[in-house]
């Protein structure tokens, strides 16, 4: 089987929208050339789309999580409900979570635009155990539809990647899987919302 075959996921629908998520800010990320690469390699099968805009957000405030938050709160709200499903790819930092990701995702708790939203979790660092698990209690919490096969630690990242290519042969099965499983999980929620009511 030819590479570009093996990269194909199975999935005959409408493409879905994917908003990716990268969790970190710095302009050449590691996680941002993930990204790139996955979106390359599923082009044919979903549409993307990049949230550029973590840094912008303003650290959360219960005052101002109102009615009226500030604007680039709306704009990431809004784009969460746009998405069929959610692709996060994100550093480990100091053991934990990205203080943007983390106030970002802080502004959707009383909004509950995760709830039940399909998601896929990469964690792409030098180690990134603890960021990981971190970050997975948080998106349990808030009640994301993230199961087991759509979470991914990928340890010692700078070795699997050349640019904006997955150069590992393991980790792009492991990669292949994790997007398979989030269409899944997006066409099981599509088949309750459209399934005819009981009576």
């Amino acid at each position: 089987m030819s590479e570009a075959m093996d990269n194909k996921i199975t999935y005959l629908g409408i493409p879905k929208k994917i908003l990716a998520i990268c969790g970190s800010t710095r302009r050449t990320s590691t996680n941002l050339s993930l990204i790139n690469a996955i979106a390359k390699l599923f082009s044919d099968n979903l549409q993307w789309k990049l949230f550029t805009g973590l840094s912008d957000i303003p650290h959360f405030n219960p005052d101002l999580d109102n009615d009226h938050p500030p604007d680039n709160v709306s704009l990431f709200r809004k784009a969460l409900m746009d998405a069929d499903g959610v692709l996060i790819c994100t550093p480990e930092y100091a053991m934990g979570v990205p203080g943007t990701l983390k106030n970002a995702i802080d502004w959707t708790v009383s909004s509950m635009e995760f709830s039940h939203k399909p998601l896929a979790l990469i964690t792409a660092s030098t180690a990134g155990h603890k960021g990981h698990q971190s970050l997975m209690e948080t998106l349990r919490i808030i009640e994301s539809d993230i199961p087991d096969t759509s979470q991914l630690l990928i340890s010692h990242i700078k070795t699997k990647l050349n640019g904006e290519e997955i150069t590992d042969v393991n980790t792009l099965k492991q990669v292949r899987s994790l997007i398979q499983s989030l269409i899944i999980t997006i066409e099981k929620k599509d088949a309750r919302l459209t399934a005819p009511d009981e009576v």
